[in-house]
């Protein structure tokens, strides 16, 4: 399968993972799994749960924009630190795995930035407060669903990026205002 292929696969898994009944961050999670190889087992998936409804309904972050940040890190994310016999080299070099260039904080970065581009909004209170006072109404699950393919192609592409190439480009918005 081609990269674009696999990207296409993820994105309409996670589309019919919706109509099943998986939540927002569930459905991005379990499509990347299925497609990609991890070396993590599909139960895995059962990390994203809580995360459905912007965290257990509060609202916060987008459960499908979590979940697409928890593939990505399947994919690219770290298994160990640095090792150094000296604690504080260790430390910086764990440090830089995440700040340099290339570094993880610049690929993960990525995901809400386009995220944000596309919606305008990061929060799930943001992003569905026209349904409220509908919450399981049929245009809010349409929407959704929607926001849930767009994340599952996020996901999607950086996951099949080489992790050096992604982890090279440059930050957007950030609480650090980091830059090139």
């Amino acid at each position: 399968m081609t990269k674009e292929e696999k990207k296409e696969a993820i994105k309409q898994r996670a589309r019919k993972n919706f109509s099943l009944g998986w939540n927002c961050a569930e459905c991005v999670v379990e499509a990347v799994l299925s497609v990609m190889e991890t070396g993590l087992p599909p139960e895995a998936k059962k990390m994203a749960t809580g995360f459905g409804g912007g965290g257990g309904l509060y609202g916060d972050t987008c459960g499908a924009l979590t979940g697409a940040i928890i593939a990505v890190g399947a994919v690219h994310g770290r298994s160990k630190l640095p090792e150094d016999p000296d604690p504080k080299a260790a430390a910086k070099k764990g440090n830089q795995q995440l700040y340099g260039k290339p570094g993880l904080y610049r690929l993960f970065n990525q995901i809400p930035n386009k995220f944000f581009e596309k919606y305008g909004h990061t929060l799930c209170r943001d992003l569905t407060s026209k349904w409220h006072d509908q919450w399981l109404c049929r245009d809010h699950a349409l929407y959704c669903r929607e926001v849930i393919t767009e994340a599952a192609g996020i996901a999607a592409e950086l996951a099949l990026m080489d992790t050096t190439e992604a982890a090279s480009k440059p930050f957007g918005k950030n609480v650090e205002n980091l830059k090139d």
